[in-house]
């Protein structure tokens, strides 16, 4: 009798667990269901105008979309994505001679907040960021241009910058002036050297590109934008909280 009460429980503990639902996010207390929700990260990526294009010599070792061809360069090819961070990191730990980050073909992030923690990874690296002729850097990728601790652009570079969109569908023009939502890019700007005006100028420009449709900027753009030539022009007059 006992065996069988044994078995039965088995039976019945088996059953239980058939008819659960097969939800990660779900846990039963009681008669209580409690879901728990993990907020998917931003993300922000734009295909090249020119595909195929590869700059990026042979590397001698490679890290997530990080490729080391010498003992003092790197480039990035591909997209950027929570693991970058730590791969990044991996990089520097076995090179740590490495002082220039070439980007290459970067067409953005798929997940903005570990895109702006690899940004100050770079700076802390001391590492230069250089986007030479025929290079392309888009939407979240940019982010990372201003990571060098000097920047340098060659001519025949390409740059595509757009409004952000979160993943509820909602962009900067959703949010109100004194947001946070905007303080985190500007404060990221601040903190790779460029002043509260390039700062405002540079944020609203982008976001005066739709989401759907990025602004193409030439090398000699690019550079007007972070103050290493002339003065960019065509700023859009849009208002965000100061820093």
């Amino acid at each position: 009798m006992k065996e069988f009460a044994r078995i039965f429980t088995v039976l019945a503990t088996a059953l239980v667990l058939i008819a659960a639902p097969a939800r990660a996010d779900e846990r039963e207390t009681g008669t209580v269901i409690v879901e728990e929700w993990v907020e998917v990260p931003a993300t922000r990526f734009v295909t090249p105008e020119n595909l195929g294009v590869d700059l990026a010599p042979a590397p001698i070792d490679t890290f997530g979309p990080f490729r080391v061809i010498d003992g003092k360069h790197a480039a990035l090819v591909g997209v950027t994505d929570e693991a970058s961070p730590a791969a990044f990191g991996a990089m520097m730990a076995a090179y740590p001679g490495l002082q220039v980050l070439r980007l290459v073909e970067a067409p953005g992030t798929y997940d903005d907040r570990a895109n702006l923690a690899l940004g100050r990874m770079i700076r802390a690296a001391g590492l230069e960021t250089h986007v030479p002729a025929g290079g392309s850097v888009r939407s979240g990728a940019v982010e990372l241009v201003f990571a060098g601790t000097a920047w340098r652009i060659d001519e025949g570079a390409e740059f595509a910058v757009h409004a952000w969109q979160d993943d509820l569908g909602q962009g900067a023009s959703d949010y109100a002036a004194d947001a946070p939502e905007h303080h985190k890019y500007l404060a990221y700007y601040a903190e790779m050297g460029l002043d509260p005006a390039q700062a405002q100028a540079f944020y609203a420009m982008t976001n005066a590109a739709p989401f759907e449709a990025p602004r193409w900027l030439d090398a000699s753009e690019m550079r007007g934008w972070l103050g290493l030539e002339g003065e960019a022009d065509n700023a859009p007059q849009i208002a965000y909280a100061a820093l």
